[in-house]
């Protein structure tokens, strides 16, 4: 063993071992238990993220102590390869997106080999793949045969910036979640998946996912958004026509005094025929963008009225009907009772156009339903109290005006969703073919399935503004049954590869069909799954509707695709700026800051960056590109070794919260690591000891082990709540430091710290495994620590025969230690002195006075 440690030499050895060795290659064992450990596929930007750190550190940490427990784990990799920023990326440097998605990967499966992860690296999956996404094509074809899969012209989120469909989830108030732009609306064809036919069993499952984040359940909850309501059926006065309107609140539409429609509402399209005023107000409101029910209270909101009147179905009042200026989500079908009295939209609308107001006993409701009267006095409002309703408790006047409207057969009970169908049309090039045709006749039919994949041609230069398929003739005219007929130009949305792919990789060269049923019932669900929670409301709703397809077309045999979920914290780093010239902020990388001034209390108040700029210092944020204050992982494990790097982000924060990204905390990580390479140095140089005699120990040595298994015991308790790492390797740090001042004069000493050494090794090896494969053959051990068993606490060594002693110098608080009941003053002082900060205390003082309270206190009075 070398005397120092150094990674740079160590870790390149240890990683070529395991690739030689196809060590962490797995397959199906049905004599073992599995386990199966995933983190969120990457998408190939180009470069690793410490946020990609994290997150695969975290899995990893995980796979290797399942390992060592001895299960047979699985923990793959692979790649979200398709998508928009691949063909923005290729027009800005005039290359195939294929290209340039290809050398990414191969750049980044070097980088993630640098960190030493251990990946069935034979189980790699590429989703721009044909062997991938032909059956995903076959899967679709499927849907669409089951009547799952349809095509309809529909009006979508538009972003004018990408060209392309955005789902719901993809926009937030309004605006691109990519881009930031504006999100428009239009109408056009488009290919949806039926996922409302799911909606119950994606809520009701919710409750069956005992280990995942209550906040993730909570709002998948939300976004699904059933509510048990009323479907109310308007008469339009003096007219044969109906229309319909929702309400989960029945008992407030007697304070109804408008009705609102959407431009797109039938009606409203029936009227704009008539009437060129209503006409023209719609295609005015069609050139505006699409906001999102979030954003539709912070803009002002037009109307027009149609001259028309629905009846109030119990009140028999004539409700005038008018037409919004913004679609209402999820009402292009439905109208809306607007009652201005309890809603603030409704009633600033009122206000605007001199449409009544009324309200009923505020006392009978809750806060949320009403506004106050205060706001309504505010504005001068009339108020009209409806004594129908006078005496009767909320409950009961839900289902009596339900009730009433059944009797009366204008109304039903109904259930809602917010909940919308996936529309999976992308209008893009760079991603998988829908694998459906076109007739001469107009006629929709799918693929053959001996034709497929339906293969994206790879050679294409894009330019950003059309799609290359529709101008490739040879690529879009087909063959059907002897006929011409054109293929589908548009590809699915990404979400639908990163749906499956956890299926996939327990089978990923399986060619005779989607899934290999041996294995994928062998190895799902997956036991553990770790990404971000901003994945809370898309990927991982699709992820589970899809998986409850998969059931139903019995290609796997359980409801959920995984037990438990992990929501790692986001990473934060120092952020940077100056003004330049034209006074817009010009971010600088930490990495380029050369001089930093700090206050009194640590904190930064100025920085100077290598080019001499004045730098005014914006706090610690989310690491992000606009902000140039991400960090090279690469650099760091050039600079420190990937195991101080994977050391730092376990530990510097629970999982779940974000982790504040200091180089100063790298260091302390490197200096631990050090510390213990040169403790199993000085060990191994004057041989490894005896054997070890629990009989035969001291009481001093009987402490020391006491310690030395109460750390095992914590750090396993530690690491299965799966949220504690970081005071896992606390504890392993601890016990270290205890380590150097243990003395090693007797064998049994010496057989001792053998043990304690062992025992950190092989809790260190899931965070640090190259510096731990290196120690483990240090300390004499023959099989690799790749398949060596986690520690077994001894419970005889841990009994409660011992008493905690509070250690103090001159009356304050300065550390405990661990004793024997009753022990003597001298073994206390020993014990004492052995605490680092104790010793650090009475290093340089003279011990005037000692003061010991048995079994409670032990006190040094020093000058």
């Amino acid at each position: 063993m070398q005397e120092f440690y150094c990674p740079e030499k160590i870790e390149p050895m240890v990683q070529l071992y395991w690739k030689e060795n196809n060590t962490f290659k797995v397959t199906e064992d049905p004599s073992k238990e599995k386990y199966y450990c995933l983190s969120m596929l990457p998408y190939p930007s180009g470069r690793l993220h410490i946020g990609h750190v994290r997150n695969y550190t975290i899995s990893d940490v995980i796979a290797r102590y399942q390992r060592m427990l001895g299960k047979n784990v699985l923990h793959p990799i692979g790649w979200d390869a398709f998508g928009l920023p691949a063909e923005r990326a290729a027009i800005k440097n005039n290359v195939a997106p294929a290209k340039w998605t290809y050398a990414n990967i191969d750049y980044m499966k070097k980088q993630l080999k640098l960190l030493g992860f251990s990946y069935d690296w034979s189980r790699e999956i590429t989703t721009c793949s044909p062997n991938y996404y032909r059956w995903e094509q076959w899967f679709f074809i499927l849907l669409y045969k089951k009547g799952l899969a349809y095509k309809k012209k529909s009006v979508v989120n538009w972003c004018p910036q990408d060209q392309t469909v955005l789902a719901n989830e993809q926009v937030i108030d309004g605006y691109c979640w990519r881009c930031n732009t504006q999100v428009k609306y239009k109408a056009i064809p488009q290919w949806f998946i039926k996922i409302t036919s799911y909606a119950d069993q994606l809520l009701d499952s919710l409750e069956k996912l005992d280990f995942w984040p209550e906040k993730v359940k909570t709002m998948q909850r939300n976004w699904i958004g059933r509510s048990d309501g009323v479907e109310i059926i308007l008469k339009i006065s003096n007219s044969k026509e109906v229309i319909t309107a929702y309400t989960a609140r029945p008992d407030a539409i007697i304070s109804a005094t408008y009705i609102i429609l959407a431009i797109d509402h039938p009606l409203s399209l029936k009227v704009a025929k008539s009437d060129q005023k209503i006409a023209d107000f719609i295609q005015k409101c069609q050139l505006t963008k699409k906001l999102s029910e979030s954003k539709t209270t912070l803009i002002e909101q037009k109307g027009i009225a149609t001259g028309l009147y629905a009846v109030h179905p119990i009140t028999n009042e004539m409700l005038p009907i008018w037409i919004t200026s913004f679609r209402l989500a999820n009402y292009c079908k439905n109208a809306i009772m607007a009652i201005p009295g309890f809603n603030k939209i409704d009633f600033k609308f009122a206000r605007k156009y001199g449409l009544p107001i009324k309200v009923i006993n505020h006392d009978l409701y809750d806060s949320e339903l009403n506004l106050s009267f205060n706001l309504l006095k505010k504005h001068n409002t009339v108020f009209q109290i409806n004594k129908l309703k006078d005496n009767l408790k909320v409950r009961k006047t839900i289902n009596t005006i339900i009730d009433t409207l059944i009797a009366k057969g204008s109304g039903k009970r109904k259930v809602s969703y917010r909940l919308r169908d996936w529309g999976v049309s992308r209008q893009r090039y760079w991603g998988a073919p829908i694998p459906m045709i076109t007739l001469e006749n107009g006629s929709i039919v799918p693929v053959p399935e001996k034709q497929l994949p339906v293969l994206l041609p790879e050679n294409v230069l894009v330019n950003g503004i059309s799609n290359p398929l529709k101008s490739n003739p040879n690529w879009i005219k087909t063959i059907y049954n002897n006929r011409p007929a054109l293929r589908e130009t548009d590809t699915f949305d990404t979400f639908m590869e990163s749906s499956w792919y956890y299926a996939r990789y327990t089978c990923p060269n399986y060619d005779y069909g989607m899934l290999d049923p041996i294995a994928t019932n062998y190895w799902l669900p997956v036991d553990l799954y770790v990404g971000g929670i901003e994945h809370a409301t898309m990927h991982l709703i699709y992820f589970r509707f899809y998986h409850k397809l998969l059931r139903d077309a019995g290609l796997v045999s359980n409801d959920e695709p995984v037990k438990r979920l992990l929501c790692q914290g986001m990473v934060l780093s120092d952020a940077f700026y100056y003004f330049e010239k034209k006074g817009n902020p010009v971010w600088i990388s930490p990495m380029n800051v050369v001089s930093i001034k700090r206050d009194g209390k640590g904190r930064i108040i100025s920085a100077i960056d290598v080019n001499g700029h004045k730098l005014i210092y914006a706090g610690m944020i989310k690491m992000s590109k606009s902000k140039n204050n991400g960090i090279d992982p690469e650099q760091m494990v050039k600079k420190y070794g990937a195991d101080t790097v994977r050391l730092f982000v376990m530990f510097a924060a629970p999982v779940e919260m974000a982790l504040e990204w200091k180089e100063s905390g790298v260091e302390g990580g490197s200096r631990f690591l050090n510390r213990i390479w040169k403790l199993v140095y000085k060990h191994t140089i004057n041989g490894l000891g005896g054997v070890l005699n629990p009989d035969l120990l001291k009481d001093e040595q009987k402490i020391l082990r006491r310690e030395i298994h109460k750390t095992i015991a914590k750090v396993t308790k530690d690491i299965d709540c799966l949220k504690k790492f970081n005071t896992a390797i606390a504890a392993i740090m601890e016990l270290t430091n205890k380590l150097i001042n243990a003395p090693q004069t007797t064998m049994q000493d010496r057989a001792l710290l053998h043990e304690a050494l062992t025992a950190i090794v092989l809790m260190l090896y899931p965070f640090t495994p190259h510096i731990c494969f290196f120690l483990w053959k240090a300390l004499g051990k023959k099989e690799e620590i790749d398949k060596a068993a986690w520690p077994t606490v001894d419970k005889s060594a841990i009994k409660d025969s011992n008493k905690v002693i509070i250690i103090q110098i001159n009356g304050k608080f300065r550390g405990k230690v661990t004793v024997p009941i009753n022990a003597d003053e001298t073994l206390v002082y020993n014990r004492a002195i052995q605490e680092p900060i104790v010793a650090k205390f009475i290093k340089k003082s003279k011990i005037h006075k000692v003061i010991y309270i048995p079994n409670k206190l032990f006190n040094l009075v020093v000058n």
